[in-house]
């Protein structure tokens, strides 16, 4: 399936910005069954400078410097990307523990990146964790394998947390998501993460979209947005995406744009501006899929 992206991004100031430079997370990464296939990457005011890379964690990065006074920044990222589906994860998995020493103790490159990924970073704390250890412990039981523990996590936040885009900012901390039981996408996955975290487990923040509809399906939270999930590692199958905000296994409607250890690795737009004031922010969304006939748009008037 071909899915059309969509992702609009307005600060418009109450002061003149006299200059500003950004980081930009809003180019699709290319993996096994993600594969994108058109993409246009704007920005008004144009950039004096504009530099293309991959950072430390394979994500595709943006940087781009505005030297001119202005009182709106927009960022327009389009793209087509092509989504096979992922096949379900396997029946049985090794025992959580057995995980969490093996990517301990292993000196495989593979292990070794997962096992970059079970430590404390600035959105997630590290053990120990007080009450999100407990939280964590009724999932990872003695002996339990590290698949049916974790999709285990993600229901019962997915049960027991309501989502509201009021509760939380993105500095509010998960010991204060787990206390009250609210929040947004990104909240419930810096929990989940913060779990697997304090059991000694890696686990990466995967930052996308959803598919805003599709006929005849139900709509899933998250849709309209920038979307959040995690991913967990299975040694011998790599890492297996889980969606606490709805409840699923990631197949087919979820398109990966980055990962990394938090929301702050991965962030969709963030910089430094000289002026400015106080600003509004707007965000507009589109997932859709692109019937085979359809004309692709790219002349800029779809």
């Amino acid at each position: 399936m071909i899915y059309r992206v969509s992702h609009l991004t307005e600060y418009r100031y109450g002061e003149p910005v006299s200059s500003s430079q950004h980081q930009l997370h809003l180019l699709p990464r290319a993996s096994w069954n993600q594969e994108p296939q058109w993409e246009e990457l704007s920005v008004d005011p144009a950039p004096s400078r504009r530099q293309d890379r991959t950072d430390y964690f394979g994500n595709r990065s943006t940087n781009v410097e505005i030297q001119e006074p202005h009182r709106r920044l927009a960022v327009l990222a389009r793209s087509e990307i092509e989504l096979r589906p992922a096949p379900p994860p396997p029946s049985s998995s090794p025992a959580w523990e057995a995980v969490r020493d093996r990517v301990r103790s292993s000196r495989m490159p593979i292990d070794l990146e997962a096992y970059e990924l079970s430590f404390a970073s600035p959105y997630v704390p590290g053990p120990p964790a007080g009450d999100i250890a407990a939280f964590a412990a009724a999932s990872f039981t003695p002996g339990r394998p590290i698949i049916d523990a974790a999709m285990d996590l993600t229901h019962r936040i997915h049960g027991e947390f309501i989502y509201d885009s009021e509760a939380t900012t993105v500095s509010t901390p998960v010991a204060e998501v787990l206390a009250q039981r609210r929040g947004v996408c990104q909240d419930f996955a810096h929990l989940a993460l913060a779990c697997l975290r304090a059991v000694g487990l890696p686990g990466r923040y995967v930052s996308g979209y959803l598919v805003t509809a599709i006929p005849g399906q139900p709509r899933m939270v998250g849709a309209d947005a920038s979307h959040a999930w995690i991913g967990i590692y299975v040694p011998g199958l790599g890492w297996v995406d889980l969606d606490p905000t709805n409840d699923v296994v990631p197949t087919d409607k979820h398109i990966t744009v980055a990962y990394g250890r938090d929301f702050g690795d991965v962030t969709p737009l963030r910089g430094v501006i000289l002026g400015g004031g106080r600003h509004e922010l707007r965000v507009v969304v589109d997932v859709s899929p692109v019937a085979p006939e359809a004309d692709p748009g790219r002349d800029g008037t779809g």
